[in-house]
C-alpha cells in the first residue's frame, strides 16, 4: 500500500480510500485506489457533457447507464473480493461496466464516431448542439 499512498513522496493528496469491512473479525479495511474513481470518472463526466450537448435526456444520454455500470462494476469487484479472499483491480470490473456498457449503447445508436470525435449526437429536430444542421 506504500505506493498507493504516494510512498516517500510526502505527498498528502489522498490517492487511497479506506472503506470498512463490516463483519470482518479482524477489523480490517477495502481499499479502493484513487484511479479505480478518477479514470471511470472521466468518462462519466466527458459523457454527462455530451449528453448536455447533445441535449438528451438522462434517460436517453449516456450518463446514467454509465454510472449504472460503474455501481455494478463496483458490486462485482466487492463480491469478487468477498469470495476470492484477496484484493482485487477494481478496474477489471469497472472497465467493462462503464466503458462496456457505453460502447454497446454507442453501437446500437451508430454513434460511436460521434462519441469519439466529441460531436454532439443529432436529436429527433434536426438540431446537432443548439446549432441548425445545414445538410437537410
Amino acid at each position: 500500500v506504500r505506493v498507493a499512498t504516494g510512498g516517500g513522496t510526502g505527498e498528502s493528496v489522498p490517492m487511497l480510500l479506506r472503506i470498512p469491512a463490516f463483519g470482518d473479525p479482524f477489523g480490517n479495511d477495502r481499499l479502493l485506489g484513487f484511479g479505480d474513481i478518477a479514470l471511470p470518472g472521466l468518462l462519466v463526466s466527458y459523457l454527462r457533457r455530451h449528453d448536455l450537448m447533445s441535449r438528451r435526456s438522462l434517460k436517453a444520454g449516456y450518463f446514467a447507464p454509465a454510472l449504472v455500470g460503474y455501481f455494478i462494476g463496483l458490486c462485482v469487484t466487492i463480491a469478487a473480493l468477498c469470495i476470492m479472499k484477496m484484493g482485487q483491480p477494481a478496474l477489471l470490473y469497472l472497465v467493462p461496466g462503464t466503458l462496456g456498457t457505453t460502447l454497446v449503447i454507442a453501437s446500437l445508436r451508430k454513434e460511436i464516431e460521434l462519441l469519439w470525435e466529441g460531436i454532439p449526437a443529432r436529436d429527433q429536430a434536426g438540431i446537432t448542439g443548439g446549432y441548425e444542421d445545414s445538410d437537410d
